[in-house]
């Protein structure tokens, strides 16, 4: 079987690209004209190793970004009230994203054989999830897509918003701590051989602190490919470990507990948890259904050991409260918030509401942990200047004493 790629034209004279594997020509012609095609141009497809293009795509992947400006661009055209097909295919025409691009094309085809917008992008896996998939599902069936598609935008793009916060967040540190390694590194590397001739020619004895860089100068020229292959071998085994579930259940836990982070990961989680919860509610969704899809996407094993604890109790009849107040993650503002909306059957309103404040508190919490992290940054940054600079200086102190004497 040869793999042929092909152009065609749809019914409304788009131009298309795809791939598709056949015996002949001939076959991937019939192929296209019972989908509904008309063939433009049939060529053999140019071996992998050969194809550029293709490589470039077999690593392109759809960011987060991407996706919430496909369902924004979705959500204008349906409330627009242009067609299914023809709003994919307006969007797969401006998309700059290969992955999302190719995406669309298989979802074009797959509805124009007669199958569902959700069904279709259920077998993109890797960009549509579980909740993207079962919330535009629901508004099919509801026939209220345009409005499921906002809400969605809506989600999307409060957590693409405290992502970008987040990731300025901690630009600062992370170039602190990057300035005081290469500082480091060049001084071991480039510096201190210098002085260990110079050193050499006297039988003083030498600082500690010079010592010990003296050592690491030794360590990093002779022993470098043993550090990175160490370096490499934890990295691999620590991702190894917290794929299993006691590596995944000690890690999820330490990071909901550390300090600065862990109390702001945690309101992330709350809040994704609230505005998840009490979109789909409003969307129709069952309850049951909802705290299934919560579970899956939550991104935390003990919070989603803990919404498994609210969907057994839910399913019992007893309500959400008593689970979500004994695992103590949960703060009173939140547990009160549910006992009054389980109380007025407003409890989708009234989680959407957690969820803001939580937002509102997670930005401030961002806005300030530069704040919260600079006095530890600080005082590292000190030590390792002192460190540095204590084991050029003393050696030479102690050679201006013996010039003296």
């Amino acid at each position: 079987m040869n793999n042929f790629q092909y152009k065609a034209r749809d019914k409304e004279g788009q131009l298309i690209r795809g791939s598709m594997g056949s015996e002949t020509a001939q076959m991937v012609a019939i192929k296209l004209e019972t989908m509904g095609y008309l063939p433009v141009e049939i060529t053999i497809a140019t071996s992998p190793q050969h194809n550029l293009e293709s490589f470039w795509q077999r690593w392109a992947k759809v960011r987060f970004a991407d996706l919430n400006f496909f369902t924004r661009q979705l959500f204008t055209l349906q409330r627009a009230g242009l067609p299914l097909l023809g709003s994919l295919i307006a969007i797969k025409a401006q998309s700059s994203n290969v992955a999302l691009r190719k995406s669309l094309e298989q979802i074009i085809r797959d509805i124009e054989a007669g199958s569902t917008l959700s069904d279709a992008m259920a077998r993109h896996a890797a960009i549509f999830n579980p909740l993207y998939v079962n919330m535009v599902k629901t508004g099919e069936i509801s026939g209220r897509l345009p409005e499921i598609l906002n809400r969605l935008t809506v989600l999307g793009e409060s957590e693409e918003r405290i992502q970008i916060r987040l990731k300025s967040a901690v630009r600062y540190p992370l170039i602190v701590v990057f300035t005081i390694f290469a500082g480091f590194f060049a001084l071991i590397t480039l510096v201190v051989p210098r002085f260990v001739s110079l050193y050499s020619q006297f039988k003083t004895a030498l600082p500690w602190p010079t010592q010990v860089l003296i050592a690491l100068n030794y360590v990093l020229t002779h022993f470098w490919w043993f550090l990175l292959l160490g370096l490499a071998g934890v990295v691999y085994a620590f991702g190894q470990y917290i794929k299993t579930a006691i590596g995944r259940r000690q890690w999820d836990g330490f990071s909901i507990k550390v300090p600065v982070f862990g109390p702001l990961i945690l309101k992330m989680i709350i809040s994704r948890f609230c505005r998840i919860v009490g979109i789909l509610m409003k969307s129709g969704v069952s309850i049951l259904r909802i705290l299934e899809l919560a579970r899956e996407t939550v991104g935390n094993v003990i919070f989603a050991g803990v919404i498994s604890n609210i969907s057994k109790s839910v399913s019992e009849g007893k309500g959400m409260l008593e689970p979500m107040r004994e695992c103590g993650l949960f703060p009173p503002v939140v547990l009160q918030m549910v006992s009054v909306g389980e109380e007025t059957a407003k409890l989708d309103e009234l989680l959407i509401h957690v969820a803001d404040y939580y937002d509102s508190q997670i930005e401030f919490t961002i806005d300030n942990m530069v704040s919260l992290i600079e006095p530890i940054l600080i005082f590292v940054l000190g030590l390792a200047v002192l460190f540095m600079a204590l084991g050029i200086f003393l050696p030479m102190w102690g050679m201006m004493k013996l010039f003296q004497q």
